[in-house]
């Protein structure tokens, strides 16, 4: 090669280094947060600047399987955290196959009593992971995502072993910079109301998944008001047979003043910056 071709050769290495360095800056600025679109169920991945992953429920069969490679890579085989909300098969019946496909550093759950086969797979898949961190998710715990992310757990502040499901749902408010997402699985209305009763000054997040796929059980009026979202997300499943969601539901996100988008119409994606949000 002469001089010339060295030459060129130096200059396009030197700008694809600085493609790539402004690339990787770019992305390590941004955290993720994906609600995947597992049907009728609930499954929601998130990504942090500093690379951290972590799996909010798994969905009600093997979709979330197909659905991870998508947002993660084909070749990533680990995650960090895997909470699973409640022990109902639309959360957890996918998480089972997660274990056996990746390998879960911790795992949080809020410990309700359940003995359904798609329970005790997940419970014996947990347990069989090597070196993995078991956790009960308790009120006053703050999950550290690296420097810029961290998560509080809201919900439950009591023992719930032997509440209804849905009762004991994990409720969690995601924060990176002046970002705020609040994840609540199927939380009901009362433990909404209680929450508004204990935080109302700060419960206000950019996005709210409603709870229970938009049931009208769930994201009351009181709840909207005290979250004030400017995005409410819907997980559920195209043509489900609960009417999800509930006509209720959709007045109320409509008469707030938020944008409601659903999972419905495929995995929708959060990117914050710390300051902004775009939605991909």
């Amino acid at each position: 090669m002469g001089k010339r071709g060295l030459l060129i050769a130096v200059l396009v290495l030197a700008v694809l280094n600085g493609a790539l360095l402004f690339f990787l800056l770019h992305i390590e600025r941004e955290l993720q947060v994906t609600f995947l679109n597992v049907g009728q169920g609930d499954a929601i991945l998130i990504q942090t600047p500093e690379g951290r992953q972590v799996l909010i429920d798994g969905g009600p069969d093997r979709s979330v399987l197909r659905q991870l490679p998508r947002f993660m890579g084909p070749l990533d085989r680990s995650i960090d955290l895997v909470i699973a909300t409640h022990p109902d098969k639309d959360h957890i019946a996918g998480l089972a196959d997660v274990f056996a496909r990746y390998q879960v550093s911790a795992f949080m759950d809020p410990e309700v009593a359940n003995d359904t086969s798609y329970a005790q797979a997940l419970t014996y898949a947990a347990a069989n992971e090597k070196e993995i961190t078991e956790l009960a998710a308790r009120r006053g715990m703050r999950v550290h995502l690296g420097e810029s992310a961290y998560m509080d757990v809201l919900f439950p502040d009591r023992d719930v072993e032997y509440l209804e499901s849905n009762t004991g749902s994990v409720v969690l408010q995601l924060v990176h910079g002046e970002n705020e997402f609040m994840l609540t699985g199927d939380a009901p209305a009362s433990i909404e109301e209680w929450l508004v009763l204990l935080d109302r000054e700060d419960l206000e997040s950019d996005v709210l998944k409603a709870g229970h796929h938009g049931s009208r059980t769930s994201t009351s009026e009181s709840w909207i008001d005290a979250v004030s979202p400017r995005y409410v997300i819907i997980s559920a499943g195209e043509g489900n047979s609960y009417g999800h969601p509930h006509a209720e539901v959709v007045e109320r996100v409509q008469d707030s003043g938020a944008a409601m988008l659903s999972t419905m119409e495929g995995s929708v994606t959060f990117v914050s910056d710390g300051k902004s949000l775009k939605i991909k």
